[in-house]
């Protein structure tokens, strides 16, 4: 499991509802829903991680977030999920307000293209940087939003948006510590817990 997804169970409580937008072939909600007893519903847009995710018993929903998200009602659901999937939406703002008029809590994450290896690679060499953390080029590449832990947080700020809890993910063997420290920096991948 990735490790973003790993540190967001803990904001999740046990029973309560939940909305994994982006939820792929549905492993994290099968998870969710046999250690926290959570009711998940998960939102897909590929058809081959839908039949994945039904055929783990889920209930999932096609259809596109881009579009809106109008056929839930507000406060439905007790948290909202959005993992590695906001720089990959064309209107992460909006998104992120019908996370907000959706759940009471939401948690977003994303890869911090702010990282220093990303830096040092643009700097450096004048491309994009491909590696195993993120292995597409610039033209094949699902993300059309670079953010950084900084965009982020601006962003929340001018929306009025109350960050409850972040955290972030590190290089496991040298930078933790790092990360914790000067996030925008050495966070490979940010956590946010969030509400209105």
């Amino acid at each position: 499991m990735r490790l973003d997804l790993a540190h967001i169970q803990r904001w999740i409580e046990p029973g309560s509802r939940v909305l994994d937008l982006g939820c792929g072939d549905g492993e994290f909600l099968e998870l969710l829903r046999e250690q926290r007893q959570v009711r998940g519903t998960g939102l897909e847009i590929d058809e081959h991680k839908i039949t994945t995710a039904i055929s783990r018993g889920l209930n999932i929903v096609e259809q596109d977030m881009d579009r809106g998200l109008g056929n839930f009602p507000d406060r439905s659901f007790d948290t909202v999920v959005m993992a590695h999937a906001l720089q990959a939406v064309h209107y992460p703002d909006r998104v992120l307000e019908e996370m907000l008029r959706i759940g009471r809590q939401c948690i977003v994450t994303f890869p911090n293209f702010g990282h220093w290896r990303c830096r040092v690679h643009l700097g450096t060499r004048g491309r994009m940087p491909v590696s195993k953390f993120m292995p597409y080029h610039w033209y094949d590449t699902p993300n059309i939003h670079f953010c950084t832990v900084k965009d982020f947080e601006a962003l929340c700020t001018d929306k009025g948006i109350r960050i409850l809890a972040r955290d972030v993910v590190g290089s496991p063997a040298r930078e933790p510590l790092l990360a914790g420290a000067w996030p925008n920096l050495f966070a490979t991948t940010a956590i946010y817990h969030i509400t209105r």
